[in-house]
Parts: C-alpha cells; sequence; structure tokens
C-alpha cells in the first residue's frame, strides 16, 4: 500500500496479528486508520510519513509500537495508547507536529530513543511507574512541553532526552534516577528549578548548558561528577552548593553564568582544569577539607564557615583595637589575615587560633596604622 496516495480510511479486521513493515508508508491522504483487537505488533515505519492521519485506533492487544511507527505522521492531534503495549520504539511518533498530548499506560516499560521527538505542539505528557528508561531524545525539540514529572521507576535519563524544550518550565525528577545523560536539559530555557535527587551518580556533559531561566539547582549528595559545560550559560543562576560527594567538575562547567556569585562546597576540592569557572564567581570551602590552594577553577577561594559576626555588641572600633566575633563549627582551626590593598592580594597572617565552643573574639590592636585595612579568615 506504499505508494496508495488516494486512500483515506482503512479497517484491519480481526484476522490480522500483525502489521509489517511500511505497509501504509507514504499514503498521503490517509486520515483515519482502525485496527481490530487481534493485531499484536506495528512494524518498522508502518504509518510513516501518513501526512494526513488525524486519527488512529489500535487494538487492545498491541504490544509493540514499532520503530517509526507513526513518524512524521503530522497531521495527527491525538492518540491513544492501549494498556497492552509494553514498549514504545526508536521515533515511533518523531515528527508528529500535530500531536497536543498523549497519556502512557502503566504496562509500558521503555521510551525509545527518538519515541517523540520533534513532537513540537505536545503540551503535556504523562510517564507512568512503569517506565525505567527514558531513551536518549526521547522528548527532543518538543518546543510546547511545559511540565514533566519524572516518576521513581525510572533509573536512567537519556542524552537529549528533553533538549530544546524551551517552554519546559517545570521538570520533577524521581529517585530513582542514577544518572542524567549529555545534554538532557540543553537550551531549556524555560526551566526555573531543579532537584537532582540523592540517587542521582552522574551529571553529563551539557546537562543543563544554556538553561537560562535555571535560578535554583539542588545537586544530590551521590553525584560524584558534574561534565563538561553542564551548567554553562546557566545566567540565572546566583549561588549553589556542591555536596561532598562531587569528585570532578569537567571544563567550563560553570562558566559564563553570569550572575553565579557564590558556590559553596561541602567538601575537598573536586578535580579541576581550572577553567571550569568564571566572573563573577566566589568559591567558599569549609575548614578542615583539602584541595584547596591559590584558586579553584579560575576563581577566587574562601573559607565558609566560620564567619565574622559584623551585627552583635562585638562589633567594631573598641579602645585600642578593632575587632569582631567569628562564630563557627566548634574547634576547627582558622587563620585571621589581612590586606591593605585587595588588588595585589598580599594577606598577612594575624591570629592563628582554634574555634573554641564555636566563638573566639579577634581584635586587631594595629588598625590604625593603615588607611584602609581587609580582612579574611581561611582554613591553616
Amino acid at each position: 500500500f506504499s505508494y496508495c496516495s488516494g486512500l483515506t480510511s482503512v479497517t484491519i479486521p480481526n484476522s490480522v496479528t500483525s502489521i509489517g513493515a511500511r505497509v501504509f508508508s507514504g499514503c498521503s491522504g490517509l486520515t483515519s486508520i482502525i485496527m481490530g483487537n487481534s493485531v499484536t505488533s506495528i512494524g518498522y515505519f508502518a504509518f510513516g510519513n501518513c501526512s494526513s492521519l488525524t486519527s488512529a485506533t489500535i487494538g487492545n492487544s498491541v504490544t509493540s509500537i514499532g520503530n517509526y511507527a507513526f513518524g512524521n505522521c503530522s497531521s495527527l492531534t491525538s492518540f491513544t495508547i492501549p494498556s497492552s503495549v509494553t514498549s514504545i520504539g526508536y521515533a515511533a511518533f518523531r515528527y508528529c507536529s500535530g500531536l497536543t498530548s498523549i497519556t502512557i499506560p502503566n504496562s509500558v516499560t521503555s521510551i525509545g530513543n527518538y519515541a517523540f521527538s520533534y513532537c513540537s505542539g505536545l503540551t503535556s505528557i504523562t510517564i507512568p511507574n512503569s517506565v525505567t528508561r527514558i531513551g536518549d531524545a526521547a522528548f527532543d525539540a518538543c518546543s510546547d512541553l511545559t511540565s514533566i514529572t519524572i516518576p521513581n521507576s525510572v533509573t536512567s535519563i537519556g542524552n537529549h532526552a528533553f533538549y530544546a524544550c524551551s517552554s519546559l518550565t517545570n521538570a520533577t525528577v524521581g529517585n530513582s534516577v542514577t544518572s542524567i545523560g549529555h545534554a538532557a536539559f540543553r537550551y531549556c530555557s524555560g526551566l526555573t528549578s531543579i532537584t537532582i535527587p540523592n540517587s542521582v551518580t552522574s551529571i553529563g556533559n551539557y546537562a543543563f548548558y544554556a538553561c537560562s531561566s535555571l535560578t535554583n539547582a539542588t545537586v544530590g549528595n551521590s553525584v560524584t561528577s558534574i561534565g563538561h559545560a553542564a551548567f554553562r550559560y546557566c545566567s540565572g543562576l546566583t549561588s549553589i552548593t556542591i555536596p561532598n560527594s562531587v569528585t570532578s567538575i569537567g571544563a567550563v562547567a560553570f562558566c559564563d553564568c553570569t550572575n553565579l556569585v557564590s558556590m559553596f562546597f561541602l567538601g575537598n576540592a573536586p578535580v579541576a582544569r581550572g577553567d571550569e569557572l568564571s566572573d563573577p564567581t566566589i568559591c567558599y570551602c569549609l575548614p578542615g577539607t583539602t584541595g584547596w590552594t591559590g584558586d579553584y577553577g579560575g576563581r577566587p577561594i574562601y573559607l565558609w564557615n566560620p564567619a565574622p559576626q559584623t551585627a552583635d555588641a562585638n562589633f567594631g572600633i573598641r579602645t585600642n583595637r578593632f575587632g569582631f566575633n567569628i562564630k563557627g563549627t566548634p574547634n576547627i582551626p582558622i587563620v585571621v589575615e589581612a590586606s591593605e590593598n585587595l588588588a595585589s592580594q598580599a594577606w598577612v597572617p594575624l591570629e592563628t587560633c582554634t574555634l573554641t565552643n564555636g566563638l573566639i573574639y579577634f581584635s586587631d590592636t594595629a588598625w590604625t596604622n593603615f588607611p584602609t585595612r581587609h580582612y579574611r579568615i581561611r582554613s591553616p
């Protein structure tokens, strides 16, 4: 039937058990299809390029929708997947640009690579708890998709899974996902918040590249690696906390985040190349952690905890001294340093001590000898 351009509708009787590869491919005039309940499989490109197809009813015995089965059916606006289906094949609905919504039944365990890519009109989709894997580019360029909930059953989000879903503002990642693939959310320019659960161990290269509206990103405490350019050009980020599980951060991972002022590190310095960050980011590390020398990723490092108490009664000028309380984690060693010129980065140690019970009072009796003096606290 692949060249039956005049065919407008077809009803498949109950005697048919499978629809072979390319059987109705290219039937440009076909507008509707009804399948009997005896059909169990829809083959490769079976209805591919049926550009006028607006309605397709498939029986409740179908277990698999093959690769490209409805690829480039650009007029298809709705589709019901019966509860008998267990797998949606590679590019099964790719370029179905008229498709606005679809419900995936609880029987489906896998969504194939490119399954719904370039379904630009798709605004909502429900992924059931039966699905364990979202394939590479499964929802690539679904530019009207506004929200997605990835259930707890899913263990991996494929490369480019939600690439260029520019209207996506909310994405919930289930707590069984262990990896977020390369460029999984790249160019999701509307995404405002993401919480990466504790189950995730790796964030792929370019995972959130150019998510320019992203203002809040929480990284779970099992992540060990953040990939190359993972958060590059995330201009909405102002701060982010890196858990102590992270051991490596890829090149330019947070580069060109023009509003990222603060990065707080809970553990030892992750392996870095030296170009992970850019202006205006400042790094803050905890006392007692290791590997923090000079700068990190091309940006300055300061001790995050403890901190001077500028709002209490002990802050300020007293007789023959300037002083302030320092409060932080009990019994950690610290060094208080001073500089007269921040541009020169020449810091002089003034006092090395321990935060007994989490609080000490620091005073500088020589402060009057300098027209300007700046202070900082670091670990020894």
